[in-house]
């Protein structure tokens, strides 16, 4: 099942962006040198170990670009792939594959990277209740692709944007003059506006925490960059009266230790910006 963001508007456009920006007015190189009637096929070769993803994109790319091109799937999103596999076989007009070839690369090897590292670091909490969960740190009108990719890898997917979900940070509570201020401006801005979006506050200390669980009226709590002993403290303090995010600093080697804290969720931009791409190419047969 595709997360809600994952629209055949939101698709679509994506596509065609792309292959107005990959192929423009033409690909000249497969216009100029194979005849346009020359018929092919090609496999995509997995060239590292990992998890598949983007195969339904590549799927929809292919078709978008030529419905005449015909995808044959033998490793479906989300399954492990080793040096070696065969994730498709696309078959069609030699032209279209080739034009298509790059932009189908270029999704499946990023969004393969992203999913083979969620599943890898959700392995390491599988013991806890946490869940691991991304961030908005991602690439310009790539955003799409990377959430899915989570997803696909295995991890929960946060707000997708600015409009889906309301998160007051440190500078948004400094700014508003203070927790209370800003969540109590927040559900009024809601109240009036008529729009039912959750609310997560972003908390620095323990302090903090105690305003939040004050006010009330508050979904998530995200404690920020706070040590073992102080989210532990945190962790008592709110006792279940809100879903607790830990955020900040952490990394694959910490990561265990903050899921026994007892938190709920753990949010890791690096899932995005720091996932490598998996190796793979298309070669015709």
């Amino acid at each position: 099942m595709k997360p809600s963001y994952l629209t055949e508007e939101s698709l679509d456009q994506f596509i065609q962006a792309a292959i107005a920006e990959d192929i423009g007015p033409g690909d000249y190189s497969s216009l100029a040198s194979i005849p346009s009637d020359k018929m092919g096929k090609a496999r995509l070769l997995i060239k590292s170990e990992g998890i598949i993803a983007g195969v339904q994109m590549a799927e929809r790319i292919f078709k978008t670009f030529d419905e005449r091109l015909s995808i044959d799937v033998l490793k479906k999103d989300g399954e492990s792939i080793k040096h070696g596999d065969i994730a498709l076989i696309v078959s069609g007009p030699s032209v279209s594959i080739l034009s298509a070839e790059r932009l189908v690369l270029n999704c499946m090897q990023r969004m393969s990277g992203i999913a083979s590292y969620t599943h890898r670091l959700t392995q390491k909490i599988i013991h806890t209740k946490a869940r691991l969960m991304d961030t908005r740190k991602t690439t310009p009108n790539f955003r799409l692709m990377e959430k899915w990719a989570v997803h696909i890898g295995g991890g929960v997917n946060h707000r997708f944007a600015l409009y889906d979900m309301i998160m007051l940070k440190d500078n948004h509570v400094d700014f508003a003059g203070g927790i209370q201020d800003a969540v109590k401006n927040t559900q009024k801005y809601l109240f009036e506006n008529k729009l039912n979006l959750k609310i997560e506050v972003e908390t620095r200390n323990l302090q903090e925490v105690q305003e939040v669980l004050e006010v009330g009226g508050v979904d998530y709590i995200m404690l920020d960059n706070m040590d073992y002993a102080t989210m532990k403290q945190a962790v008592a303090l709110v006792d279940g009266k809100m879903s607790i995010e830990a955020s900040g600093g952490i990394t694959e080697e910490t990561l265990a230790e903050v899921a026994e804290c007892g938190v709920d969720f753990i949010s890791m931009g690096a899932l995005t910006y720091g996932a490598k791409a998996l190796d793979m190419s298309l070669k015709a047969f």
